[in-house]
């Protein structure tokens, strides 16, 4: 980092009564400088300047094995904030108030409505030379009005104004709050991550924002660094420091050739300790952050300066951030696969990224709502543009022509107005049409979501990965931890050439033997994993860490010997090599010094592939014996996959004893040639509630695949009890090494057409490796195989999981067992590492395609009446039924309150009894626009009856053809609050939009529903009775009250009759439906049966079904009575027919019975996208109708199941 740059964030802390640096022997410019050393240069600075790290640990008051001394108090970490800062970035201010009312003024529409107003208002004041009224100016003879209503034209371009004051005021707000819900959701993210430090000698989890500088940091695999650091002691330690340096290759650290640990950068292998240097704004990422936010600060008063001086910081960040992406987490080897399968994909689309810096591409729901606004906005535009041009043709023709009155200059301003009144009804025709409330709905929806899926178990990262969920048609899930409990204990082990199913005694066991396996095991494994006392007496002890080495470190004390002893002795700062796991090694070594010379590697791993390292193993009396193929072929048969069979995870645990002149950096010599010393079978029990959510699941058109590290036979045997696999199944199991030979080709490159063969049938693959995990996701993601583009749900716990969690449409990290590049990359993490909180999160996402789907079906339905009623009555009356202000309401209504009570219904689990509405699918289903065209058609009826009849009915004053500044009338108010109260009523309707018939179903659980029906109601009340002028309104009888709201509740009565109709019935609507998306095929009946659920076509089909059954049961009879009727004839063949007759009914459908075989073979063949575990709840009523409706009159019917056909 140049110095020109660190001066210009250069971080001093407030002098005065605070301590100065110099109370540590060091002050905090000099860890500033000193971290911005590499490699060599830092050691040089480190020995010249403090001798070694020891000597820096000395000067700021820590021990390196101790930590800081806390027992006394806080004093001391307050005194370090305080001369060090805090670890913590401080956030970029939020916008004010003030500025979020400014950018609601930048709408467009309302800057128009807010011109139109301020000209109607200045021209209210203006009167006519010679008092002419505007009867005068126009003939016509019946627009009468009165001086004082004249006067008070004022009233509307104020009430217009105030309209427009509110409407910015309520968005304003929204966005104030929905600021506030996403920096309560980053802080909740903040407080959730922790990190391992060593403080009186105990290690402990601190919060990253409590870490201080002299603060000794455990480093781990899979550690995201959130400070700076010097290494005081390391063990095969590589880091990724691609998001600060750009460079994606590995970073080899250790004491000698380059200590330094960067914060921001990703622990990819080994392990370590390191002293904390620099924290927050002083650490090298808090740097970066500070210049990045002062360019955004003085961005706008000196754009071309800063911005070319802030360009390369932008651009290195950006870099190293794309560059990380790429290697997240994945081994060397992988890696290089990973570069090679996505660098032509990079190439190809080098261009599309340069112009869009999202992280993945739209999601479903954002793509169809923004098809959706531009296309209702662009019929709005031209409904407001027709109106206006037709009302100022009408007034001219029937002004200037009819009544030939010639343009007289003192009449202009009167002109004026009646145009200015028209550009006001046009506007507020754009206004109604154009659903601006969209974006507010998907905001509250969401925001609402998120919130209620934190008590799930689900803290979101990114928004849109919420709905997207939602669309999931594929989940490919880790094993362990997600489908399993992941509390691990040993339960199987095969000692001294005996397999124990049970855990062995001591005494069973030769002494040299045992200490042998209990040295590998304690000293094996990461100083971090321990197991600690229960919290609660007669509770469970507590495992930290690891949770295999845990059930290791367990099966020590079950054989009543002390890890914590062994490692007393063997501390972790005298281990002379480790060999951490990681997915290609599949195992883990660790090398120690011998007391009486050489040393002694210690490995435990997979067992088959450890096994094959083993040239000796343990036999009676401690003894090694040669160990050849051939037994070890025998063991993997009948010790390794028995174990395997019974969902248990297998371990082998191996040592060697090495020479002093061996290299223990050439791991292949080192890791060779090995003892075997036992082999373990692990339980991790399947959580209970998993395989009724994968149920669920299946249930909903998910496809659950198993992709774990583990061997074949047991994830096969997990897969089973959970219920990914069936007996009857016929889905493949595979391990990485076939899955890999089946979708390469020749010159061994991933082939889609070979993996399109694969993955549809795929369930479970097994002893995958993370490249394989992405080639799987990425393969599904870019299948064309199916109609639709599959969405995909990945759960992840590793470093090498990155790549798949970002190529994922949604990537879930595991909360306890993940490591913080894992939740880096993904999109929602599981705070408790469970499977069923996945099928919420497929809920919720579901319920938020629903939310917005209900207030479309509801916001259209307004639309469609308003702009109607709004054209056709302004063409003919030459003014709008509903006013501007009327207008504003209604907008305020559908818009503001409908979003609040329509996106935030509850989910039940009747979302997960259908299919998934599809990435291809139009956003307004048939089933939605029958319920809008159907209600549209209602309430203009009934608007239009009243407009031109209603005086009649109603035995009132007409409203019609009133003058300018006209007096408002009982006429147009009781128009006014008819309309509102239908669309209050049909609020109600919008809460289903699959046909339900009971639309109160669940209303009592959503009481912002209730409350905003109700509010809204009483609002209405106060504006018809007390609004006067600025409402055009006129109060009203109570009679007049009863009957709108009669008309209203109709919305009710004639939803019923809309949910009667079949959907099919109409097929107009598959073409409406599918004008958003013009390139897809027309749907048939098939597609609409999957993809749309129609209640009333469903309760026809149903009866039809019943009436098949009934006759099929009346033919069973009269079989029954021929049966009868001809063993009285022959009764010594009346017990052989009666077996024939039942093994006829009982038979599958015959050869010859063309109608129900083609049926069934359509019904039932698995195309290259569905599953056996699919529901369709229709298939069983489609083929019982077919298989009725092919009986033969006499025959059984042998289509229906052998209950129904001999019930």
């Amino acid at each position: 980092m140049a110095d020109s740059g660190n001066s210009a964030v250069d971080y001093r802390p407030n002098k005065g009564s605070l301590p100065s640096g110099t109370d540590f022997g060091c002050t905090l410019e000099e860890l500033r400088s000193l971290m911005e050393l590499r490699g060599p240069e830092a050691v040089t600075k480190i020995t010249n300047d403090y001798s070694d790290v020891k000597g820096l640990c000395e000067r700021l008051h820590t021990s390196p094995t101790n930590g800081l001394r806390c027992s006394s108090g806080t004093f001391d970490l307050d005194r370090r904030r305080q001369v060090f800062g805090k670890n913590v970035l401080p956030p970029k201010k939020p916008k004010t108030f003030l500025q979020l009312v400014w950018e609601a003024l930048q709408d467009v529409t309302l800057i128009i409505l807010e011109i139109a107003a301020i000209i109607s208002l200045g021209l209210s004041f203006y009167r006519p030379l010679g008092n002419k009224s505007s009867s005068s100016c126009t003939g016509s003879e019946d627009e009468l009005e009165n001086e004082g209503e004249a006067e008070a034209g004022w009233i509307e371009g104020v009430a217009i104004l105030l309209s427009v004051v509110v409407v910015v005021l309520v968005t304003a707000f929204n966005d104030w709050s929905k600021e506030r819900q996403f920096r309560g959701l980053q802080n909740r993210i903040e407080s959730e991550q922790k990190f391992a430090v060593v403080r009186d000698g105990n290690v402990v989890q601190v919060p990253v924002g409590e870490l201080v500088v002299g603060d000794v940091a455990q480093v781990k695999y899979g550690d995201l660094l959130p400070a700076d650091g010097v290494l005081i002691q390391s063990n095969d330690l590589k880091l990724d420091e691609s998001s600060l340096t750009g460079e994606a290759d590995q970073v080899r650290k250790d004491v000698v050739t380059d200590p330094m640990l960067l914060s921001g950068t990703h622990v990819m292998e080994g392990s370590g300790r390191m002293l904390v240097t620099a924290v927050g704004v002083n650490s090298q990422t808090g740097i970066i952050f500070i210049l990045l936010g002062t360019c955004d600060a003085e961005e706008d008063k000196t754009k071309k300066k800063k911005g070319k001086k802030c360009e390369p910081a932008v651009s290195a960040v950006e870099a190293g951030r794309n560059k990380g992406k790429a290697a997240d987490g994945a081994a060397p080897e992988e890696m290089e696969t990973l570069r090679g399968n996505e660098r032509a994909e990079t190439e190809e689309s080098s261009k599309k990224v340069r112009s869009s810096t999202t992280k993945k591409e739209k999601s479903v729901l954002q793509g169809k709502l923004t098809k959706l606004a531009v296309q209702i906005g662009k019929a709005g535009l031209v409904m407001a543009l027709v109106t206006v041009v037709i009302l100022i043709i009408v007034f001219v023709i029937d002004t200037f022509g009819t009544h030939g009155l010639p343009w007289q200059k003192t009449c202009t301003p009167i002109y004026i107005q009646y145009f200015v009144k028209f550009f006001i009804i046009g506007v507020t025709v754009l206004v109604v049409a154009v659903p601006e409330g969209l974006p507010l709905a998907v905001t509250i929806s969401l925001a609402y979501s998120v919130k209620k899926m934190m008590k799930d178990n689900n803290l979101v990262r990114h928004l849109d990965a919420c709905e997207t969920m939602g669309n999931a048609t594929a989940i490919c899930s880790d094993k362990t931890g997600t489908l399993t409990t992941n509390r691990m204990t040993v339960v199987e082990a095969y000692m001294v050439e005996v397999h124990h199913k049970k855990i062995p005694t001591p005494n069973d066991i030769p002494e040299v033997t045992l200490d042998i396996l209990v040295n590998g095991i304690s000293i094996n494994s990461a100083y971090t994993t321990k197991i600690l006392e229960p919290e609660k007496d007669g509770g469970l002890p507590r495992h930290i860490g690891n949770k295999t080495e845990c059930s290791l470190l367990d099966l020590v004390k079950k054989l009543s010997r002390s890890y914590e002893a062994i490692r007393s002795e063997v501390p972790e700062e005298s281990l002379c090599k480790v060999f951490t796991f990681n997915s290609v090694r599949k195992s883990m070594s660790t090398v120690v010094r011998m007391p009486n010379g050489g040393y002694r590697l210690y490995s435990k791993g997979a067992s088959e592939i450890l096994l094959k390292k083993c040239t000796h193993i343990m036999g009676d009396g401690g003894v090694a014996r040669p160990f050849h193929s051939r037994e070890r072929e025998d063991i993997v048969l009948h010790v390794v996959e028995p174990m395997a069979s019974n969902s248990l995870r297998t371990i082998c645990l191996a040592f060697r004893d090495l020479p002093e002149s061996i290299s223990l950096d050439d791991e292949p010599s080192v890791v060779s040639n090995l003892t075997c010393i036992a082999i373990v079978g692990i339980e991790d029990p399947v959580r209970p509630e998993v395989p009724a959510a994968i149920k669920m699941c299946q249930r909903a058109g998910i496809t659950v695949r198993m992709v774990t590290g583990d061997n074949v036979n047991t994830a096969r045997a997990i897969s089973v009890k959970c219920g990914i696999l069936n007996n009857q199944d016929e889905f493949l199991v595979m391990d990485g090494k076939e899955f890999n030979k089946r979708i390469r080709n020749k010159d061994g490159e991933v082939d889609q057409k070979l993996l399109d063969d694969v993955w549809p049938k795929l369930r479970v693959l097994a002893r995958s490796s993370p490249t394989d995990k992405h080639t799987l996701v990425k393969g599904i993601i870019d299948s064309k195989a199916c109609p639709q583009r599959q969405v995909v749900a990945v759960t992840g716990d590793g470093t090498n999981d990155g790549p798949a969690l970002k190529k994922a449409d949604v990537g879930f990290a595991m909360g306890i067992a993940g490591t913080d590049v894992a939740k880096e990359a993904s999109d929602i993490i599981l705070t408790d590492d469970n499977f069923t909180s996945i099928v919420k999160a497929v809920m919720w996402g579901r319920n938020v395609y629903d939310s917005i789907s209900k207030f479309l079906q509801f916001q259209l339905t307004v639309n469609v009446v308003a702009v109607i009623v709004a054209f056709t009555g302004a063409c003919i009356t030459q003014d709008s039924p509903l006013k501007a202000v009327q207008m504003l309401w209604v907008n305020l209504i559908m818009d503001t309150l409908a979003s609040l009570a329509l996106a935030t219904e509850p989910p039940t689990e009747a979302l997960l009894r259908r299919m998934p509405y599809g990435r291809d699918e139009p956003l307004i289903s048939r089933t939605m626009l029958k319920n809008i065209f159907g209600h549209a058609i209602y309430q203009l009826v009934i608007i239009f009856t009243l407009l031109f009849a209603g005086e009649k009915i109603l035995d009132i004053d007409t409203g019609r053809n009133a003058p300018l500044h006209a007096a408002p009338t009982v006429h147009y108010t009781v128009v006014f609050n008819t309309f509102v109260m239908m669309q209050l009523f049909n609020e109600i309707n919008a809460r289903k939009i699959h046909g339900e018939r009971n639309v109160f179903d669940g209303i009592h659980r959503n009481p912002i529903f209730c409350f905003i029906v109700l509010g809204t109601f009483v609002l209405q009340v106060l504006i018809v009775q007390f609004g006067g002028k600025p409402f055009s309104c006129v109060p009203l009888s109570l009679d007049m009250w009863l009957w709108c709201v009669f008309i209203g509740i109709g919305e009710l009565l004639w939803g019923q009759v809309i949910a009667t109709v079949p959907t099919n019935k109409l097929p107009f609507l598959g073409a409406v439906s599918r004008g958003a998306s013009a390139s897809l095929p027309p749907p048939s009946d098939d597609d609409e049966e999957e993809d749309e659920i129609d209640h009333a076509e469903r309760e026809l089909r149903r009866g039809q079904i019943l009436w098949f059954r009934g006759l099929n049961r009346i033919q069973t009879q009269i079989r029954v009575v021929r049966a009868f009727r001809s063993g009285l004839n022959e009764r010594h063949n009346y017990k052989n027919s009666l077996d024939h007759f039942q093994s006829n009914a009982d038979e599958p459908p015959s050869a010859d019975n063309s109608d129900v075989d083609e049926g069934s073979s359509l019904l039932n063949a698995p195309g290259p996208c569905s599953t056996s575990t699919e529901l369709d709840l229709n298939s069983a009523e489609r083929a019982a109708a077919a298989a009725a409706v092919s009986t033969k009159p006499g025959e059984a019917s042998s289509g229906l199941p052998a209950n129904e056909s001999t019930s």
